[in-house]
């Protein structure tokens, strides 16, 4: 139904914004479904997925596959974090465009110097809080939304610190254009539309599409296994099979990015299959395909 995310500077109200747009939606008449994905929610604690650069594209990694995995054209999804990358939005909004569904970024617009005073009121009540160095740091890095730009469009700007959040114009705003039926006629809400690098695959043997995602999984997870026991090193002559390829990758990959490439291969595959063959029904085809995908793309 529709892909909302909040953006902002640490400490700028995002997560209040987000829980009153959240029970707005679900008190409506339409009674939407509503799911808020956080940190929290994740179990994350918020300095260590900030500390440093590995660490905070990991989260970022964890929080888009969660949304993947969520995302319908049956729920809204709501992405409280500060989603301060403007290449991280843009990410998401493929998301929403391969559903095709509704999409929306809500900023959370706060001077910084009433951000530094309310995570330090937080750290003085014992509630969650950022470091200091953690905080100047993603203030400092934070990339603000433009309506110019399609993944931060339409958008809808709070300033907590003036209008407060709860009876603020821009959360009815939102809240109009999340449920506002649409119709032939309508030109203020924009549904997008899957392209055809983006869409979903309709396979027409579903025994070829759970034979795929079978053997791509259980590759993806002899290279975790893997690299569990190379602790971090490159992995050089990993074999899954008999008669299947080795695998070679020259920096170890994360669970979020197997999953994107695993996820990528499939539809590339089911592309191909449209106009050409249809893809691998067994399972040694699927993982010697998929294999050799992985090495063009992470080997040597």
């Amino acid at each position: 139904m529709a892909l909302v995310v909040i953006c902002g500077q640490p400490c700028s109200g995002k997560s209040k914004a987000a829980m009153c747009l959240a029970e707005a939606l679900k008190e409506s008449d339409s009674k939407q479904q509503v799911r808020v994905i956080d940190e929290a929610s994740l179990h994350l604690d918020r300095n260590e997925s900030y500390a440093n650069m590995p660490a905070e594209k990991n989260l970022r990694g964890v929080l888009r596959s969660e949304v993947d995995r969520l995302v319908s054209k049956d729920i809204i999804i709501i992405v409280d974090s500060l989603n301060n990358i403007k290449g991280y939005r843009y990410e998401l909004w493929c998301l929403a465009r391969a559903t095709g569904i509704r999409y929306c970024v809500v900023h959370c617009d706060v001077e910084e110097g009433h951000c530094r005073k309310w995570n330090e009121e937080r750290r003085e009540r014992g509630e969650a809080n950022y470091d200091d160095t953690i905080f100047e740091d993603l203030v400092r890095r934070f990339e603000k939304p433009d309506r110019r730009n399609r993944w931060d469009s339409p958008l809808f700007e709070l300033w907590p610190h003036k209008d407060g959040i709860e009876k603020s114009s821009s959360i009815v705003d939102g809240f109009m254009y999340l449920t506002k039926m649409v119709d032939s006629k309508t030109r203020d809400v924009k549904i997008l539309q899957p392209s055809i690098a983006t869409q979903n695959i309709r396979y027409s043997d579903a025994n070829s599409l759970y034979e795929l995602d079978k053997a791509t999984q259980e590759v993806t997870n002899a290279i975790v296994e893997a690299q569990s026991q190379a602790l971090g090193g490159p992995l050089n002559g990993v074999c899954v099979g008999k008669d299947l390829p080795t695998i070679n990758m020259t920096r170890s990959v994360g669970l979020p990015e197997l999953r994107r490439m695993q996820r990528t291969f499939i539809k590339l595959t089911g592309q191909t299959s449209l106009s050409g063959p249809p893809p691998p029904s067994d399972a040694h085809s699927a993982k010697r395909m998929f294999i050799d995908y992985l090495n063009r793309e992470r080997g040597n």
